[in-house]
């Protein structure tokens, strides 16, 4: 278990690019428990208020409901239907790319919220944060950058002394199926 890295009296806010991190470990293999990230995010570094960007689709909406309940400011983004293009269609899904773009929402949130938090985790390994990332190492309000795997965007190298890699916390942040327990009843019926 890595050591707390938030002071208990600094307000942490954490800024969390949902495709990039999501996407980032089922790269690697596993699906993140969303339970136990938030979690960690508290317990590690005092995370006061997690903001999750999402880009919305209606079908989703008990998915969003739930990450709320698990604790996470839930931003949705107005998405995109990508299909009018081959290239934009997923032939291994069979379904059209539907891109919702969040970049400029975090980094926008990121900036409104600036006054109220101490410090500030940005969750993605993409590059087009670059100009925040510096922005906040420069005002002395950049904690950490969690990038979902080694393969983050090489503009983030110059912050590499920030980056917590999440691939190397599945043990802690994987998702299990648990088997479901049987009520009593339906261990008399059997």
């Amino acid at each position: 278990m890595l050591k707390r890295r938030g002071r208990k009296n600094q307000t942490v806010y954490a800024f969390i690019d949902s495709q990039n991190l999501n996407l980032g470990v089922q790269k690697v293999g596993w699906k993140m428990d969303w339970r136990a990230f938030r979690a960690y995010l508290k317990n590690q570094f005092n995370v006061s208020k997690a903001y999750m960007f999402i880009g919305y689709m209606p079908e989703n909406e008990p998915l969003y409901e739930h990450m709320h309940e698990l604790g996470y400011l839930i931003a949705l983004k107005r998405t995109v239907d990508l299909s009018a293009s081959d290239k934009d269609y997923d032939k291994e899904e069979h379904k059209p790319i539907v891109k919702g773009n969040i970049d400029a929402d975090l980094v926008l949130y990121a900036m409104k919220e600036l006054p109220n938090y101490d410090k500030a985790i940005i969750v993605s390994g993409d590059g087009d944060f670059v100009s925040l990332i510096e922005y906040m190492a420069e005002q002395n309000k950049l904690l950490h950058i969690l990038t979902p795997n080694w393969q983050y965007s090489s503009l983030l190298k110059p912050w590499e002394k920030y980056i917590i890699r999440v691939d190397q916390l599945r043990r802690e942040l994987a998702y299990r199926d648990r088997p479901k327990k049987y009520s009593r009843q339906a261990k008399i019926n059997k």
